[in-house]
C-alpha cells in the first residue's frame, strides 16, 4: 500500500509568512520519510505558486533563505505542488506563471477524490 500525504493548503496566506512554514517543513519531512506527497495551494495560498511570490517572502528576520528555497527543498525531496484551478481565476493567473517547481493544475475533484478514496492521509492548513 502506497503511503500518501496531501497537504490542502487553502487558508494559509502568503501575506502571513509565519503561516507558510509549517506545511512546508512537514511536506518536506514526509517525502523524506518515503511519503508520496501532494501540496495542493488552493484558494489565497494559490497565490504562493506564481512566480515572484515566494521569492520575495523571508519566514524569519535574519534569515537568508525565502519561501522559495523551502519550496525547492521540499521539490527535491519528492514533494509534489499543485495549485486548485478556481485559484488561478481567482488571481487571473495562467499555467505560465507559476513556478518550475509547480507540477500542474487541479481541479477540487482531485483533492475530494483523495480525501473520499482513503488512499491518502489529508492534513489541511
Amino acid at each position: 500500500m502506497t503511503k500518501k500525504l496531501t497537504i490542502i493548503m487553502a487558508n494559509t496566506d502568503p501575506r502571513n509568512v509565519e503561516e507558510l512554514g509549517a506545511p512546508i517543513f512537514q511536506a518536506t519531512v514526509a517525502a523524506a520519510m518515503s511519503y508520496e506527497v501532494e501540496v495542493i495551494c488552493t484558494s489565497i495560498a494559490a497565490k504562493l505558486l506564481k512566480r515572484g511570490v515566494a521569492e520575495k517572502l523571508v519566514m524569519k528576520l535574519g534569515d537568508s533563505r525565502t519561501v522559495y528555497d523551502f519550496i525547492k527543498e521540499a521539490h527535491a525531496a519528492g514533494v509534489k505542488f499543485y495549485c486548485c484551478s478556481p485559484g488561478l481565476d481567482l488571481f487571473d493567473m495562467q499555467r505560465e506563471d507559476l513556478i518550475a517547481e509547480c507540477a500542474g493544475v487541479v481541479g477540487a475533484a482531485h483533492f475530494i477524490e483523495q480525501i473520499m478514496s482513503g488512499e491518502s492521509k489529508v492534513l489541511t492548513y
